[in-house]
């Protein structure tokens, strides 16, 4: 399985902040926002990854994270020029997707939970056929899109902002596709802002029966951290959880060298190229526990 990663976008709803520097860059307490999504694509195994980015932002997000060979990665950049809707982004990287299914992730989501790790793998296999979404319970659905399942866990219906929701589960940032994306992506038809959009993407598995809706369930959080609230409180949430428990959420040294991506020698270069930070004291102990 092929992994996109989509940093896209002006963070118009960060501004002034997002005006020189990508969102995706911002802190989430003692990591760069990328770190959290690039670290989902990493849990479940995918090591092949296109980020899609701004002209402006890419060289920033290069310069951060390379050719992905220091956690084990293979990462190429493709540029787009003006938002084109998420399913875009099947386009964009449809060189690199090969005929491999493919799994879509937002640059500004945040999701860590209990096992999520064994979710991620029951659900991306290498011989996927449809798609998977995930579904995570909200208080206020007619803010999101809204996924109706049945009781085999099969989706039977998806609402964009519903007026009188159906079911309480939005439909998070992650995404996982057979290969029939691409050419399905490729013939939609623009939406109204002029757009192509991940919801007709599924809204075509849906018809054919082939998209399905995993509840990420009770005790799991998903952040959206696109605004100043919500990644403030992003930040809170990191931050709390580190101090407690004394591990790093989305440290991808840690997860490179826990997949195997990586060994231990190679982890804690990587700490020691961080000498005065905590976060590369961190890298260095993970690296020398596992050794």
């Amino acid at each position: 399985m092929k992994g996109i990663l989509l940093a896209g976008g002006h963070g118009t709803r960060l501004h002034p902040v997002t005006v020189a520097v990508s969102k995706q860059l911002l802190p989430v307490n003692d990591k760069p926002m990328i770190y959290y999504p690039l670290s989902v694509l990493m849990l479940a195994g995918i090591r092949e990854i296109t980020v899609i980015s701004t002209p402006a932002d890419l060289p920033q997000i290069r310069r951060l994270l390379g050719d992905g060979s220091d956690l084990g990665l293979w990462l190429d950049y493709v540029e787009q020029p003006v938002p084109g809707g998420l399913a875009e982004a099947f386009v964009l990287a449809a060189d690199a997707i090969g005929d491999a299914p493919v799994a879509l992730v937002l640059g500004d989501n945040i999701f860590h939970g209990h096992n999520f790790y064994e979710i991620l793998q029951r659900n991306s296999p290498d011989d996927i056929d449809g798609c998977v979404l995930f579904g995570y319970p909200v208080e206020d659905p007619h803010r999101y899109g809204v996924g109706e399942t049945d009781a085999d866990g099969r989706l039977i219906a998806i609402e964009e902002k519903p007026a009188r929701p159906r079911s309480n589960r939005a439909v998070v940032g992650l995404y996982f596709y057979d290969n029939d994306v691409v050419d399905i992506a490729k013939n939609l038809r623009p939406s109204a802002r002029g757009e192509l959009e991940i919801t007709d993407v599924n809204q075509h598995y849906l018809r054919r029966g082939k998209a399905r809706l995993v509840d990420l369930g009770r005790g799991f959080a998903w952040l959206d951290a696109g605004t100043p609230g919500s990644l403030l409180a992003a930040g809170q949430y990191v931050h709390v959880l580190e101090e407690r428990q004394g591990v790093r959420i989305a440290c991808v040294e840690e997860v490179a060298l826990r997949m195997g991506f990586i060994d231990a020698a190679a982890c804690h270069e990587l700490g020691s190229r961080q000498p005065s930070s905590e976060y590369g004291a961190y890298v260095r102990a993970v690296a020398e526990e596992l050794s």
